[in-house]
């Protein structure tokens, strides 16, 4: 299954907690999901859901810490955006018990954009597993 993703500014986070939800409701199943960023200037990663201001801050310090335009060797002048994806990663990995994502109270599943704007795609895959709990 893939998810659509758009994104307007070089830099942004997009909560696609509810997008996931809605995929894992469509399988049904009990076992995990695997979100996979297949870009290399762009993550995926668990954060902070309830306040927003928690992935503003993560991507403020990303920022500060990797600014772009800082002197890299890279050539296309998104070394910058490259780093910040390697320091996220690329995939959330969350249980899932009878179609419903089994995310702590607090936490989302967030798309990070460190290139943009851009027209991206992720991979959504299940895994089955047995709920024994």
């Amino acid at each position: 299954m893939e998810l659509a993703v758009i994104t307007q500014k070089r830099c942004e986070v997009q909560d696609i907690t509810r997008s996931v939800q809605q995929a894992c409701r469509q399988w049904g199943g009990t076992g995990a999901v695997l979100v996979h960023c297949p870009h290399t200037t762009a993550s995926v990663a668990l954060s902070e859901k309830f306040d927003s201001t928690v992935p503003a801050d993560i991507m403020a310090w990303l920022n500060r810490q990797v600014p772009e335009g800082a002197g890299y060797t890279h050539a296309e002048g998104n070394a910058d955006a490259h780093i910040k994806s390697a320091l996220l990663g690329n995939q959330a990995y969350v249980p899932v018990r009878q179609g419903n994502l089994l995310v702590g109270r607090w936490q989302g599943i967030f798309f990070w954009e460190f290139d943009g704007p851009r027209h991206r795609t992720l991979w959504i895959h299940f895994l089955t597993g047995t709920d024994k709990a």
